[in-house]
């Protein structure tokens, strides 16, 4: 056999097998692209998840401010103690569950009475981290919670994440509300 007919044989062979691989070399192209939309909606429908999950813990715990609960959140001997923002911090933590990775050292609670209503201008807000900022009987308050939420998929990332916190999405959730008149306060 010649040479010749070698490379003949060689070619024959190589024009059999030419098709073998493409769909890997296929895959290998579009695969990226394909795991990293999926990783998104992934990390999409979690953040959605987390966010309703944060909402309904501040809507739950803000009731305990609404109702008057939080005036005597616990007590100390017969006195009784008011609800801190560290104290609404770990209930809206416990409720909203593992959802919220580090949640207590993460999330940032505000808390504001407005004078006049709904319409009137805040005051400076109710207390500070260890201090009640349950407002009084019958007070317009608006309570906010922000969780910075790191976010791991690298395109979401250019779309989600805030300008003053490179590599995580703020998540808020706000709860405005009119105290009720506890302890016999007429409003």
């Amino acid at each position: 056999m010649t040479f010749k007919d070698r490379f003949r044989k060689f070619g024959k062979r190589m024009r059999a097998d030419s098709r073998k691989g493409s769909a890997a070399m296929e895959f290998a192209f579009v695969a990226p692209i394909f795991f990293t939309l999926l990783l998104g909606t992934f990390e999409g429908a979690i953040m959605f998840f987390a966010q309703s999950a944060l909402q309904n813990a501040v809507t739950t715990v803000g009731r305990t401010l609404r109702t008057g609960q939080a005036q005597c959140f616990t007590k100390n001997g017969n006195t009784c103690v008011p609800m801190t923002a560290n104290d609404f911090r770990n209930q809206v933590c416990n409720d909203a569950g593992m959802l919220l990775p580090n949640c207590a050292a993460s999330l940032v609670i505000t808390s504001s009475v407005f004078n006049g209503g709904f319409g009137g201008t805040a005051n400076n807000p109710v207390g500070g981290a260890n201090t009640g900022f349950a407002g009084a009987a019958c007070d317009v308050m608006l309570v906010r919670a922000v969780y910075p939420w790191a976010v791991v998929t690298p395109v979401l990332s250019w779309f989600l994440v805030s300008p003053d916190n490179p590599g995580h999405h703020t998540m808020i959730s706000s709860l405005a509300f009119r105290n009720e008149p506890f302890g016999g306060a007429p409003c």
